[in-house]
């Protein structure tokens, strides 16, 4: 089976090991064939046709979380996730890899109301106990209802930005959503919602899930339908790591000139505010106390390892909560999109490590700017919230978000 892969990427990697300790499944198995020179390795055999795409290849790429943690620790700037979106791809044309069940999903995500009634149907079945949330990473309570958005009145002459709202966590965190809202309308700055594209539709999602599964049809063609709801050139902010990161990406999945200036203009949205914090209001007198929240700060992987831009997340936060490290040098939780319930064992361990890094970092609460991160580790039993939350509450922002007063409704569900 030819694997529509770039063969210069695939030769770059030198099998000299400094990415087994960042990789999870390695961490967790022990085993090379769980590790990225393992899977490259495989990738390698089966595109020159030397192995089958057999059971045991399927298996190895399966497995792969997708953290791209190893790419952070490559001498080598092995694209690894490039390398197994292509692979991926290459099951998907050539095999049954991905069932027709999974793929009818994936295109359901594109439609918004349908995530929203599916979400429904899920939260009515979660109340009656036929659902078990815990084991696959869901809210403790999804909502039977969800509220509309509320974006603040400012200044005429406020500076504009896009806000990106997705499809699972619009539907699931909206609470997140209108945390950031509220704090973008305290820093004055006009936000605005996705705009209807040619099918009538605001938003949706941007293709990351699919893309992942290596249904890459799928992926472009929701890709450029979130392009045309975010029309002109002001920035798009994106609460949601993974969603930032593959919007970021669009130049690459897309390979076109428009493509390449849309993810341009695509900032994860504490970037953006760290870059204009001087539009923030200052701590009040409790920020400054010695009994300040303490705050472990757990870094998304497609916040730090594909979109390098953990670091803004401190400093957004820093001035109004104390703040600890991990000690597992961003490590992944074992979340990845849909990784947990797909491989609901290894995504366990990989979280259990993750947990022992919590424990010894301390914090009354866990921040992670990414749904599928937050979920994974709630479901363990820790309070997790997501940094605009909590900048929320720390600006007394948190009954604003909800109360619509001076704030333009937009109901999407």
């Amino acid at each position: 089976m030819k694997i529509p892969v770039v063969e210069d990427e695939l030769a770059q990697c030198v099998s000299c090991g400094l990415c087994l300790p960042h990789c999870p499944t390695f961490r967790v198995t022990g085993e090379e064939r769980y590790s990225p020179r393992g899977r490259i390795e495989a990738i390698r055999q089966v595109h020159r046709g030397d192995e089958p795409a057999d059971a045991s290849f399927i298996d190895m790429m399966d497995t792969c979380v997708q953290c791209r943690g190893c790419e952070t620790a490559c001498p080598s700037g092995v694209p690894f996730g490039r390398l197994m979106e292509a692979a991926r791809e290459g099951l998907a044309e050539a095999t049954r890899y991905q069932p027709w069940y999974r793929r009818l999903g994936y295109r359901a995500l594109a439609v918004h109301p349908l995530v929203v009634a599916g979400s429904r149907l899920l939260a009515l079945a979660q109340r009656s106990r036929l659902v078990p949330s815990a084991r696959l990473g869901l809210p403790d309570r999804l909502p039977l209802r969800v509220a509309p958005l509320r974006v603040r009145a400012v200044a005429a002459d406020a500076p504009e930005v896009w806000f990106h709202t997705g499809c699972v966590m619009d539907a699931w965190q909206r609470d997140v959503h209108d945390a950031a809202l509220a704090v973008l309308g305290a820093m004055g700055v006009a936000a605005r919602l996705p705009q209807p594209n040619r099918r009538g539709l605001d938003g949706g999602c941007c293709g990351a899930l699919a893309g992942h599964a290596g249904l890459i049809d799928i992926a472009r063609a929701q890709a450029t339908a979130t392009m045309a709801t975010f029309p002109g050139s002001a920035p798009i902010l994106v609460d949601s790591a993974g969603c930032g990161a593959q919007l970021k990406d669009l130049g690459h999945l897309l390979g076109t000139d428009e493509a390449r200036a849309f993810s341009a203009r695509v900032f994860d949205i504490q970037e953006w505010i760290a870059a204009h914090a001087d539009r923030l209001p200052g701590p009040g007198p409790a920020a400054a106390g010695a009994d300040r929240p303490v705050v472990a700060v757990q870094d998304p992987c497609h916040l730090r390892h594909v979109q390098r831009a953990h670091l803004p997340v401190r400093q957004v936060l820093r001035p109004y909560f104390t703040l600890v490290e991990l000690d597992d040098e961003g490590l992944c939780c074992g979340a990845g999109g849909a990784y947990s319930v797909l491989q609901p064992e290894l995504s366990r361990q990989i979280r259990d490590r993750k947990l022992g890094a919590l424990r010894r970092a301390g914090g009354s609460v866990v921040a992670s700017a990414n749904p599928g991160c937050s979920m994974h580790l709630a479901a363990a039993g820790l309070e997790v919230r997501h940094p605009m939350e909590l900048l929320a509450d720390a600006l007394g922002l948190a009954a604003e978000a909800g109360d619509g007063d001076g704030q333009r409704d937009r109901d999407r569900g």
